[in-house]
């Protein structure tokens, strides 16, 4: 995934009219619990921001969640709410979450722990919250094939 995002995001990417991943992925990271109608309120400019800065390091996860919550703090006159940031993500892990290994199931797919090991955090990430049962998740399958899971 380059900055632009993922291929299985590309028919919204580029006018970043919805959360990219990447961002979502971030999101989790500082602990912000960022609304669509949040992000519809940023510019353009402020968008591709939120998705190539950084978010890896403790100071860049603090700076993250300051410059965020600035933002939606200029739009609303109040910080989005903040939510719990996990100690041992399951994108972190070595061992496929079992809700990812049920969706893969659901289309006659399995995903191995090897296999899960060669995925970047940020595909790991991708692929929990597009299992998820609550998650409108027609991207699974794309995101499984982007991802070399798939034949």
């Amino acid at each position: 995934m380059g900055s632009k995002g993922f291929q299985f995001e590309q028919e919204f990417i580029d006018s970043l009219r919805c959360i990219p991943m990447i961002v979502r992925l971030k999101l989790d990271t500082c602990g912000v619990k960022l609304k669509l109608n949040h992000w519809h309120q940023f510019t353009q400019a402020e968008r591709q921001i939120l998705v190539t800065m950084p978010c890896d390091t403790p100071a860049n996860i603090l700076t993250y969640r300051q410059h965020l919550q600035g933002l939606v703090t200029d739009y609303t006159g109040q910080p989005a709410k903040e939510i719990d940031v996990a100690i041992n993500p399951p994108w972190l892990g070595l061992m496929v979450p079992e809700q990812v290994q049920t969706k893969a199931a659901t289309h006659n797919l399995k995903i191995s722990n090897d296999d899960w090991g060669t995925l970047t955090p940020a595909q790991r990430f991708a692929l929990i919250k597009l299992s998820r049962p609550s998650h409108e998740n027609r991207n699974f399958i794309p995101a499984m094939q982007e991802f070399g899971l798939v034949d």
